[in-house]
């Protein structure tokens, strides 16, 4: 499941105490803005509209200082309640002299069962990274986008390569003959409008992109289309590429409310998955205990304790049922991993047999052609391939027809829609996959072939398209095909002539990519003893299985 909260973790080289008092200003500010009363904020719980109080509760001390405050708004009894938290934390002796700032807003169902609502950014956050002059590592976090100028991009750049970068720096560039100005006010800013506090959000002017992708020759960005370059990044890494997405100006002008919040999902990730600051995480957890009435008498008061006591335990059992689903999630996750890791073992295993064996025969046939007097043949360098790649998934269907043996039955905009988070690997996965089940369609219907895909993979015949056969099922597990819903999933369409309804379980499929929760697949359906075709039902996100 992905996380529906939002928060936020940025710094300040403000001081602890000056950090506070704007923080204060900013929250009441927030709080008048929302029509609740913000007199009397003192420590301890103080109500501040009918269905809304606010927490207080700081400590000072050698191990540092810090200042809480949490609002809880329960509008109605089905609503739920919004908790918001903000914090302002002294830094440690590590930190630098760095004072930090946390905001947390989550949804609390009013019962069990019930999905949390998705957290937006809320209004508080732009006014504090502005007041703040909030930071992250060596980059300011502003609340809209920064032009780079090609003057910037060194300083850009270092700060991409940062280690100690927590945020992801989001960088969108201006398509040619558009005015930088004009594209980023009214394309730039509503696509950044989810990830204020999340990121780090930069526009390359386009005389700045040309010096950034020279710079970043495996990570590069244009066409006024958007890049999110992750934390820990390897600019002098190919393969490094493929963990930091791409989204395309096709995808963004589609349908621009869907790409921003697509856009958001993965820093919203990243910022409640990834460990708090040493100095946040030793704070205690809050134990605020609601103020009681004081009318005169012993029974009154018994029973406004009792009241405040019963506050606290129904709360403290949303926030443990809330726990419960994170390490759930989070289980669910880890599962996904190792079931990855195992795949990319196997398929490693496979590969480097393979290259093992490609480089005894090129040293065998480099021996043969020197025997032969054929010395510079021999050690010729190949200069060109004879694939050549579609560039996006869009030109990978316009392409489709080029393969006679493959018949594409599945969505368009389902497989066009992972050009916002593609990478060359996918695309040349998906392409080579392609092609290996076209030769096989092909041979299986001149009879030149017996057995299944996989058999083939495995065989000489397939020499010429080779597809790794550690990216092949054949079938899905047990648990997929016995659960209604997971087998639904992969009920996809097919002709009549195929099918009378006018689908099949298509459960072979190729595995396109992995190591995010996008892992693209292709799902296909062998009718080449009847028809002599492969009929591809699906090339898109993972569907669902057990551990999703």
């Amino acid at each position: 499941m992905e996380p529906r909260g939002y928060r936020m973790v940025v710094s300040t080289e403000l001081s602890y105490v000056k950090a506070c008092g704007i923080a204060e200003r900013q929250l009441i500010d927030w709080i008048r803005g929302k029509g609740y009363d913000p007199s009397g904020l003192d420590e301890g719980r103080t109500e501040i509209a009918p269905h809304a109080t606010l927490d207080r509760d700081s400590e000072g001390g050698r191990k540092g200082a810090y200042s809480r405050w949490r609002m809880r708004e329960t509008p109605s009894a089905t609503t739920g309640t919004w908790q918001s938290t903000l914090v302002v934390r002294s830094g440690l002796e590590e930190d630098g002299g760095r004072t930090w700032v946390q905001v947390d807003i989550e949804h609390q169902p009013a019962r069990e069962g019930v999905f949390p609502k998705r957290a937006n950014t809320p209004n508080i956050v732009r006014t504090l990274l502005d007041a703040l002059e909030a930071r992250d590592a060596l980059a300011d976090v502003a609340s809209a986008p920064v032009f780079v100028e090609a003057e910037d991009v060194d300083d850009a750049i270092e700060e991409l390569c940062d280690s100690n970068r927590r945020l992801p720096v989001v960088v969108a560039t201006v398509p040619y003959g558009k005015d930088p100005d004009d594209w980023s006010r009214t394309v730039v800013e509503p696509l950044f409008r989810n990830l204020h506090g999340l990121a780090v959000l930069y526009v390359l002017t386009p005389e700045a992109q040309a010096v950034f992708n020279a710079a970043l020759e495996y990570h590069p960005v244009f066409g006024g289309g958007v890049r999110t370059y992750l934390p820990e990044l390897d600019p002098a890494w190919k393969p490094d590429a493929q963990r930091h997405p791409v989204m395309s100006r096709r995808t963004i002008e589609a349908d621009p409310h869907r790409a921003a919040s697509t856009l958001a999902t993965l820093p919203q990730r990243l910022s409640y998955r990834q460990p708090l600051p040493a100095a946040l995480l030793s704070i205690p957890r809050q134990r605020t205990r609601p103020r009681s009435t004081t009318d005169g008498t012993d029974v009154a008061q018994l029973r406004s304790d009792n009241t405040a006591l019963t506050a606290l335990l129904d709360e403290a059992e949303r926030a443990e049922a809330m726990r419960v689903d994170e390490i759930n999630d989070l289980y669910a996750e880890l599962a996904k991993a190792e079931q990855a890791s195992n795949e990319m073992r196997g398929e490693n295993e496979e590969l480097y047999d393979k290259v093992q064996e490609s480089q005894r025969l090129i040293r065998f046939l480099r021996e043969q052609l020197q025997e032969a007097g054929q010395f510079a043949l021999a050690h010729a360098s190949a200069t060109g391939t004879d694939i050549v790649y579609p560039e996006t998934f869009s030109e990978l269907l316009d392409r489709l027809p080029e393969l006679t043996g493959i018949s594409f039955t599945g969505n368009l905009k389902t497989t066009r829609s992972l050009d916002s988070q593609s990478v060359d690997n996918w695309l040349h996965v998906a392409w080579d996959g392609l092609l290996a089940l076209d030769h096989y369609a092909r041979s299986a219907a001149a009879d030149a072939t017996s057995g299944d895909f996989l058999s083939w993979c495995k065989s000489d015949a397939s020499s010429t398209f080779p597809f790794p056969t550690a990216k092949v099922a054949m079938r899905e597990s047990d648990s997929v095909a016995r659960k209604t819903k997971l087998r639904n999933e992969r009920m996809l369409p097919v002709p009549e002539a195929v099918a009378p309804d006018g689908r099949v379980f298509m459960q072979a499929h190729l595995k396109i990519g992995g190591g995010n929760t996008i892992a693209p697949r292709l799902h296909f359906y062998d009718d080449c003893p009847r028809s002599g075709k492969v009929y591809v039902g699906y090339l898109g996100p993972h569907l669902r299985n057990t551990l999703t």
